[in-house]
């Protein structure tokens, strides 16, 4: 059996080689009209063949400022994310094909504010601003003043005339740390959540700094307030990077998705990273593979479509955001 075993996964190693190196001849052959984009969070083999890695805003931001040879309308996009990402990937770039991998991956967090969700919320408080994280459907973020990424809420929010009361949607860890750094206490924080950040508890930090006592703790601001005040860091998957870049420490406690492991790893070989939790995997997030990837370059889809209406809102609260 354990023979059979060895057989099978030398066969699987040999399969996903010879995938990757017919996705590299792709994108070889299709240079300067092809570009793959992956999130902090995706799977190894993933980031490791993509163009650029980044946050979901970051992502999106690179594709728009991508100097092309051929002309946008030419360019396909591949986002390896969960869905949202691809929606803000096509709001700001509307003359290219943005396409996903797997257009199931989608994001629990995202889903638990709808449209109709905001509209209700926004009759029920007249001339409130509404600041919507970009972990948000193209619809909701349509529907929004301005958006923010978790690196800069705080940014948005100070931005925003004290006397004007706040919407913040759809997280309600994210909106609270931002409304105790704020001191503004004018803020709706809506009740969603980001459920594998949201699993991660103080007995389970607790247990690894007792298991990496000399460890900095970096922790992503969507996790819960008894996670935050336990961190040395709160940060973005971007800010944990540059934490662990210039930071003296040689030992991290990673308080966010697994998949930032890997970039974490590879841009600092010398120093050690330990996941805060088995928990903090998402699934969703490794549903983009190298077989998925593989049949997404071959056929040019799944096709990311956003209305022109709905994209032409979402892209004025993205830009707000941009400009502050």
């Amino acid at each position: 059996m354990a023979e059979n075993t060895s057989v099978n996964n030398n066969d699987n190693s040999s399969s996903s080689e010879k995938i990757r190196q017919e996705i590299l001849a792709l994108k070889k052959s299709r240079r300067g009209s092809l570009l793959i984009l992956a999130h902090n969070y995706q799977l190894d083999e993933i980031q490791e063949i993509a163009d650029f890695t980044g946050d979901s805003l970051e992502l999106a931001r690179y594709a728009a400022s991508y100097h092309v040879p051929a002309r946008k309308e030419d360019m396909v996009i591949v986002l390896c994310g969960v869905y949202f990402m691809a929606e803000t990937a096509a709001i700001l770039n509307p003359d290219s094909r943005v396409i996903i991998p797997d257009e199931t991956s989608g994001c629990p967090l995202a889903d638990m504010i709808t449209d109709d969700k905001l509209l209700e919320l926004k009759k029920q408080n007249p001339g409130a601003v509404v600041v919507t994280y970009v972990n948000s459907s193209a619809g909701v973020k349509a529907l929004s003043d301005i958006c923010c990424t978790s690196s800069n809420a705080v940014k948005v929010v100070e931005s925003i005339p004290r006397d004007k009361k706040i919407i913040f949607v759809p997280d309600r860890n994210l909106g609270d740390y931002v409304k105790r750094r704020t001191a503004r206490h004018d803020m709706i924080i809506w009740d969603g959540f980001c459920p594998t950040h949201d699993r991660l508890g103080a007995g389970d930090v607790m247990e690894a700094k007792s298991a990496h006592p000399s460890a900095v703790f970096m922790a992503h601001p969507e996790c819960r307030r008894e996670v935050l005040d336990m961190a040395d860091f709160v940060a973005s998957t971007s800010g944990m990077l540059k934490i662990a870049r210039e930071s003296p420490s040689e030992e991290f406690i990673v308080g966010t998705e697994s998949g930032l492991l890997y970039r974490l790893k590879k841009e600092n070989p010398h120093k050690r990273f330990y996941l805060a939790s088995p928990k903090l995997v998402c699934p969703n997030m490794k549903k983009n593979n190298l077989i998925n990837l593989h049949r997404s370059l071959i056929s040019n889809s799944p096709v990311v479509k956003v209305p022109p209406d709905i994209k032409s809102k979402a892209r004025k609260a993205i830009d707000a955001m941009l400009a502050v």
